[in-house]
């Protein structure tokens, strides 16, 4: 029986699109609605941006009343289409993915200006957003393609390209778009069927933007370096709690790694956003992330993303960045209009305050901090600033399956004041170096910090020099409980403990890469070799050798040594006599205790647990 009923399970998930199963019962897989929270009634007057059923331009997601999305094919080839119609707009590959599937964007320039040159020399500022990191939260591509039609074949809005230019890829992922189901995101009310959230390999472009493993994220940072957009927009749908808002937004913050720009998303973009969103019959708000990941009985967070994630990187190499995340609980027509009036309304204030913009991304590009942070984190002794919250009221029950609390939304809406806890303090602080010095033998490092921008140079001639390096005594064997038990994106995590810093006197020989900081990504060069850093080469596991002893010796050999060097050295036995002493676990263990004087022979690896990126510091 037991065999039968997982042959009849895998038949079911296999026919996807049925909503009966065999024995004439209703398909619970695909019965999500009643699982979903009660939805609110909606219309607004973005409604009115569809096309009729006739037009001859209706995108293929209009076709359907916004309820579905069309395949990667299908979207492709209707786009190749209008980009043949309308000569503001030009179509070009930036890359493929590992399937063999191409990362389309389109170039929208009412000068048909198609090149980095050419739009650079329009003047105007360029905007570029995407679709598709999540390929499963696909609504920025339909409602890009409804904007790129209504600014070309359709003459509705022409105006927007007068003064500013378009780049947009409409899906990021192209691979985990094609793993289209019915049964992705079951917490999301559509489209009828839907991408995968990771590509081919599994890996989550949206945590890839400093290690550069995948062939999307690696291609849109070619595009950001090659291109130099004025504002980039990356275009979500959430997950977790309900709550009035439809569309969400927000950049890293006020007090990040470019507080001009922060302060610039705050204070213009999103008051001008917000208006016209309310205009549209949309109800925008700020990001929202639970503070308890259940309701928001405790709160909710703002969210300072280290540069994995493409707000937190945008941060760092100073480049305007809105994380857009549509609420996942709206049906999927509310949430295409609303990214639709978003995109629009972004392009069309660009036009007006492209020189404020500059001018806060030209600050913090000028900016030149002595210390960084290395992340943010709750400040815990900081009392939360309640504000007004447009929620859904919420019960909590116990499962009787889990046998734990599990939230229950109602549906009903409430305006409450509610803790907003800022995620803003600085984890650790660094002072930035004068420059970093990474041994050739690291060069698949040195090749990843390349593709992002940074100049390296590599030393023709020795370098002589007083350098900082790091010691790393609570990571890796030392401390086993430091490793993630499990494999995250591909990589194994080190949390490097308390790195010790020591001052060295030494010779870099030729073929090493000297990087200075004193270039425009120095931010973003800190962030990936600082140790402590989140996303440091060394926590994502680029340099799992350290972590290994090679060399061992044999208690025979330092038993003997050991009595020699105690008879030798008054002071070594009174650091020894003293450590029996305080440590009943060093006492207790013939292993420590030879372990403790093999260290201190020349016989002992010096490399193990150092790492091997050194710091050339600042001139004082």
């Amino acid at each position: 029986m037991r065999i039968r009923f997982f042959m009849l399970l895998i038949i079911l998930l296999a026919m996807g699109s049925g909503s009966v199963s065999s024995s004439g019962k209703p398909d619970v897989f695909l019965d999500t609605e009643s699982l979903l929270p009660p939805i609110q009634t909606w219309s607004g007057e973005s409604e009115l941006l569809m096309v009729a059923a006739d037009d001859p331009w209706i995108s293929p997601a209009e076709r359907t009343g916004l309820s579905a999305t069309p395949g990667y094919d299908e979207t492709i080839g209707w786009l190749s289409q209008l980009v043949a119609a309308s000569p503001e707009l030009e179509m070009v590959s930036i890359g493929k993915s590992l399937q063999g599937r191409d990362f389309w964007m389109v170039i929208a320039s009412s000068d048909h200006a198609f090149s980095a040159d050419a739009l650079s020399a329009t003047g105007k500022p360029l905007l570029l957003a995407h679709s598709g990191i999540h390929s499963g939260e696909i609504d920025g591509k339909d409602a890009g393609l409804m904007l790129l039609r209504d600014m070309t074949v359709a003459g509705k809005r022409k105006d927007l390209l007068a003064k500013s230019n378009f780049l947009f890829i409409p899906i990021l992922n192209v691979d985990g778009h094609e793993r289209r189901s019915a049964y992705n995101r079951i917490n999301q009310r559509g489209p009828i069927e839907m991408g995968w959230r990771t590509n081919a390999r599994n890996q989550n472009l949206n945590r890839d933007f400093t290690k550069l493993d995948t062939a999307g994220v690696r291609a849109l940072v070619k595009v950001i370096r090659q291109w130099k957009p004025d504002l980039y927009l990356d275009l979500h749908v959430t997950d977790g709690a309900d709550y009035q808002y439809d569309i969400t937004f927000g950049g890293n913050g006020r007090n990040g790694w470019s507080p001009a720009i922060g302060n610039w998303i705050e204070d213009v973009y999103r008051p001008a956003i917000n208006a016209a969103l309310s205009e549209s019959g949309h109800e925008p708000g700020g990001l929202v992330f639970a503070a308890n990941d259940m309701d928001m009985q405790d709160g909710f967070l703002t969210w300072s993303g280290d540069p994995r994630f493409s707000n937190g990187y945008g941060d760092a190499i100073h480049l305007p960045t809105v994380l857009v995340e549509n609420h996942s609980l709206k049906p999927y027509k509310r949430r295409v209009l609303g990214t639709y009036v978003l995109l629009a309304e972004t392009l069309g204030l660009l036009a007006k305050e492209k020189d404020s913009l500059r001018q806060a991304a030209r600050i913090d590009r000028l900016r030149q901090p002595q210390s960084i942070a290395l992340g943010f984190k709750r400040n815990e002794n900081q009392v939360p600033e309640n504000v007004m919250f447009k929620g859904i009221k919420s019960e909590r029950y116990v499962g009787e399956v889990s046998g734990a609390e599990v939230v229950r939304w109602t549906g009903k809406p409430v305006n409450e004041s509610i803790p907003k806890v800022y995620i803003a303090e600085a984890k650790t602080m660094v002072k930035i170096p004068a420059a970093y010095i990474i041994p050739a033998v690291w060069s698949d490092i040195v090749e990843r910090i390349a593709l992002h921008g940074i100049e390296v140079e590599r030393l023709a001639e020795p370098l002589i020099t007083r350098a900082e390096v790091y010691r790393l005594p609570g990571a890796g064997i030392a401390a086993p409980s430091n490793w993630t038990p499990n494999p995250f994106e591909g990589h194994i995590r080190i949390d490097p403990g308390e790195p010790v810093k020591q001052v060295i006197e030494t010779t870099f020989p030729v073929g090493s890469y000297r990087i200075s900081t004193d270039q425009p990504l120095k931010e973003l060069l800190v962030l990936m070799l600082e140790p402590q850093s989140a996303d440091s080469f060394l926590q994502w596991g680029f340099f799992l050798e350290i972590f290994t002893r090679t060399e061992y010796a044999e208690a025979y050999v330092l038993e003997p040594l050991a009595q020699k060097m105690l008879q030798n050295d008054e002071g070594l036995k009174a650091r020894f006599e003293q450590k029996l002493a305080s440590d009943e676990g060093f006492a207790a263990s013939q292993y420590q205790r030879l372990m403790w004087f093999y260290e201190q022979t020349p016989f002992y690896d010096r490399n193990y647990l150092l790492y091997p990126v050194a710091r050339i510091p600042q001139q004082e």
